[in-house]
């Protein structure tokens, strides 16, 4: 198995100015690349995505002292990551003007001009029918599907509750399944 560090000694480590840097430099090696595809379903774009990690990132660095450990590390790097990404694609939204009904058109739009896009496979498919789904939805069915995170994680994440999100996720697989039926 690896020899990452548990989130406990990543955070003592960080609380100790000597050891600051490799203590993030295990949370990067650890949720760098969770973040990172968390990120990119979200913002579509490989350029948007990496920005927006960084940024997240950032948050997380100078966050990272008053975190409170009340929830796992994980838990708030992805909150971190999702906030990041929502404010992002709001303000992608305005830079482009897009009205608000036009936004799943806009965001498959941005999906098509994906290098190596190709309507035929079930991937891009499956990515041009979640593209339809409401925000909410849409996070949600990525944390839920791709992340096979829990119910309860998302909760502390999203700020939702566990039945909310089990009947958002429930009409988001719906809405998935009619829209690839479709083609």
């Amino acid at each position: 198995m690896s020899n990452q560090l548990h989130d406990g000694e990543i955070l003592r480590m960080f609380g100790i100015p000597g050891t600051r840097e490799k203590a993030f430099e295990s949370i990067l090696s650890k949720y760098q690349e969770r973040l990172y595809w968390h990120i990119r379903r979200l913002v579509i774009d490989h350029e948007d995505a990496n920005d927006v990690l960084q940024n997240s990132l950032i948050r997380a660095w100078k966050g990272l002292n008053g975190f409170r450990q009340d929830a796992q590390l994980y838990t708030w790097l992805y909150r971190i990551a999702t906030n990041e990404s929502l404010s992002f694609l709001e303000q992608k939204k305005k830079k482009a003007a897009v009205r608000m009904e036009d936004v799943p058109q806009w965001m498959t739009d941005q999906l098509k001009a994906e290098e190596g896009f190709d309507a035929e496979q079930m991937e891009w498919k499956l990515q041009l029918a979640i593209q339809q789904l409401p925000e909410k939805q849409k996070l949600v069915f990525n944390l839920r599907y791709f992340d096979e995170m829990p119910y309860e994680e998302m909760s502390r994440i999203l700020g939702t509750s566990v039945g909310a999100l089990k009947a958002s996720y429930h009409h988001a697989v719906k809405k998935v399944e009619r829209a690839m039926l479709e083609d």
